[in-house]
């Protein structure tokens, strides 16, 4: 795997609904000169799951991982560096 060129860390913690939740964006080039957007969601402390999605454009790959990434801020996730 090759280093990502452009990650975020989001979590979001509700005690009183016994909710704590991680969700990662991470952005790495692939072997044929695109980008990849991998995005990692579950529970805190454990594996998760995770998806996959080509991009033949890097802007393009950050253009959804930024949607991404608004997305989960309006849902109360806070972004960690």
């Amino acid at each position: 795997m090759m280093q990502p060129f452009c990650y975020s860390h989001l979590t979001r913690h509700d005690p009183a609904r016994n909710m704590a939740r991680f969700y990662r964006l991470e952005i790495t080039a692939d072997l044929l000169g695109g980008a990849m957007l991998i995005r990692r969601w579950g529970r805190v402390g454990t594996t998760g799951r995770e998806m996959r999605h080509w991009f033949a454009d890097p802007d393009a790959a950050l253009l959804e991982r930024n949607n991404w990434r608004q997305r989960k801020l309006r849902r109360g996730y806070l972004e960690h560096p």
